[in-house]
């Protein structure tokens, strides 16, 4: 595997030990690759998770071994990274790493960490989210052209209920993700309030297109905007970080005028650097501006009040939340029929 090899972020020294371990076999890409790939992307992925809890999906064995989410910080975690204590819906709690220097990052990677999962919330107030994250998710029939549609005329909605500006991203596979900073002054519940919200007015626009519905034997071959992305502990992956698969494609900020131009397939692990190096962090003015929700959730409140249109499912692991429907997929509930006294 080599011997380890020592790297620099920061003034500070992370030691890497297997480099020449082969973590992508079709590419023939290495730990060594995956660190230095951090090192010249580092302000930009920084950026992304700077005070943000985070948690890590491991390869410790590269991207065809065995993975791992780790939610918990590491027990030899460097006194030098800060966490978070954060509270999972399940009632449990954890301490969270958050990043505040690139090496942090490369302390990741040497332990085999491909993407970053970071919190829509920084560690200062764990409970209110500063991100509303829109996730377009292509069914099967569907792919990132449909996307990307998809993407534009949410661009238009998010301008029209409170002039909010969307910055936009691949997912590292077929989808597409928007990220639009707010203001840290709603409850995880309002946030994923607004982004059903923006579903909804999405799919009155496309309705061919374009779905908001939970089950998959409802969505059809249209673009499912996963709502539930904003609920509490579930994480996006972040701009810059790389996803396992064969070829190591990696989560690329985008301008808008990229959108229907870039592809997926452009951005990997050995393009990345060189548009790092020529353009900087395109989303480097993300933070500059916070937006207000209160016209999203004033949609919101119309769409109860107007057209009986309530909360919708969470995610099967999370407990009965108030207001939300029965979390049973309509065809199930269809054979079992109406329940007697």
């Amino acid at each position: 595997m080599g011997e380890a090899v020592e790297l620099q972020a920061g003034g500070r020294t992370v030691r890497l030990s297997s480099p020449d371990k082969v973590f992508f076999p079709e590419r023939g890409y290495t730990k060594l690759d995956l660190a230095r790939y951090y090192q010249a992307v580092g302000p930009g992925i920084l950026r992304a998770l700077r005070n943000r809890p985070t948690t890590l999906e491991r390869y410790p064995d590269g991207v065809t071994g065995e993975s791992f989410f780790q939610k918990r910080a590491p027990k030899n975690m460097p006194d030098w990274i800060p966490t978070a204590h954060i509270t999972f819906p399940s009632g449990r709690a954890a301490d969270e790493m958050c990043p505040t220097e690139e090496a942090a990052v490369l302390w990741a990677a040497q332990f085999g960490t491909l993407t970053f999962h970071p919190w829509p919330v920084r560690r200062d107030d764990v409970d209110s989210p500063d991100e509303l994250r829109i996730d377009l998710d292509p069914q099967p029939g569907t792919d990132f052209d449909d996307a990307v549609r998809a993407a534009h005329e949410l661009r238009a909605v998010l301008e029209e209920f409170g002039g909010l500006r969307g910055w936009p991203k691949t997912s590292g596979g077929r989808g597409l993700h928007v990220f639009v900073p707010i203001e840290p002054r709603w409850t995880f519940t309002q946030v994923r309030r607004a982004a059903i919200a923006v579903g909804r007015e999405l799919e009155r626009r496309m309705p061919d297109q374009v779905t908001i519905k939970w089950w998959k034997e409802e969505r059809g071959e249209r673009i499912f905007v996963d709502y539930n992305q904003t609920a509490r502990d579930r994480t996006i992956a972040s701009a810059y970080s790389v996803r396992p698969r064969p070829h190591a494609p990696v989560s690329a900020p985008l301008r808008w005028d990229e959108v229907g131009v870039a592809h997926p397939r452009d951005f990997d692990l050995a393009t990345m650097p060189a548009r790092f190096a020529e353009l900087g962090d395109v989303h480097a003015g993300m933070d500059d501006r916070r937006h207000s929700l209160e016209a999203l959730l004033e949609l919101a409140r119309r769409d109860e009040h107007d057209h009986g249109l309530g909360d919708l499912p969470y995610p099967p692991e999370y407990p009965k939340m108030p207001g939300e429907p029965k979390r049973v997929q309509p065809s199930r509930a269809r054979k079992q029929g109406p329940t007697t006294p």
